[in-house]
């Protein structure tokens, strides 16, 4: 009942969530992200944010068309591990999205996967040889092998520009107000749209009669 409670203060005191979608070139690209030993049982959390955007280097953000937020099954040994089981799991998600988008005629090039951990960037990417890899072998064979295949382009960024961190921890309710803008679109600038829109079907209209 106390949870069923909480969730209702939130809706009546959170304003509806409106996503917005900017007119893209239908490219799949995502950001991934890992939290480390941040669960019970010393499990880690790994997060994703996916949204359709332009053949960039660094593909500019739009609306969410997936976030993730998963608890890694197994326990990780290292953060790297952890940021690698999380590329992992987000490569795997995009492989059906890649399928789907291809069918609906928007060719795919290798899909551009963010990272905020240089060192699993250089595990995947062949600029480092980890020892003792027996654990990550798959994963990261994996991984290495789809980029060989250009389904994926895998590239390191700072964490406060990976859109996926947002969804690998628990936050006060402060830090979920401030990121809110960043992932939904602010009441006030919908109703800013829809005034400019009115605004045109009326200009739109008083030239027709016009004329």
């Amino acid at each position: 009942m106390a949870q069923t409670m909480q969730l209702l203060d939130y809706l009546a005191s959170q304003e509806d969530a409106v996503i917005t979608y900017n007119a893209s070139e239908m490219i799949l690209a995502a950001h991934s992200d890992a939290s480390y030993l941040s669960e019970p049982e010393a499990r880690s959390r790994a997060g994703g944010h996916f949204f359709l955007s332009s053949n960039a280097e660094i593909p500019p953000n739009n609306g969410a068309v997936l976030n993730i937020a998963h608890i890694i099954k197994h326990v990780m040994s290292s953060a790297t591990e952890a940021e690698l089981g999380a590329l992992y799991i987000m490569a795997r998600e995009a492989v059906y999205i890649r399928i789907i988008l291809e069918e609906m005629g928007h060719k795919q090039p290798p899909t551009p996967l963010q990272t905020d951990n240089s060192m699993a960037d250089g595990v995947v990417n062949g600029k480092i040889q980890p020892k003792r890899t027996k654990a990550m072998d798959m994963r990261f064979h994996w991984l290495r092998d789809r980029e060989c295949q250009e389904q994926f382009r895998i590239y390191w960024r700072p964490g406060k520009l990976n859109y996926a961190d947002y969804w690998t921890k628990h936050h006060p309710a402060k830090h979920h107000k401030n990121v809110r803008n960043k992932f939904l679109t602010p009441m006030i600038m919908l109703e800013m749209l829809r005034q400019e829109q009115a605004g045109k079907v009326r200009m739109s209209a008083t030239a027709a009669a016009a004329a």
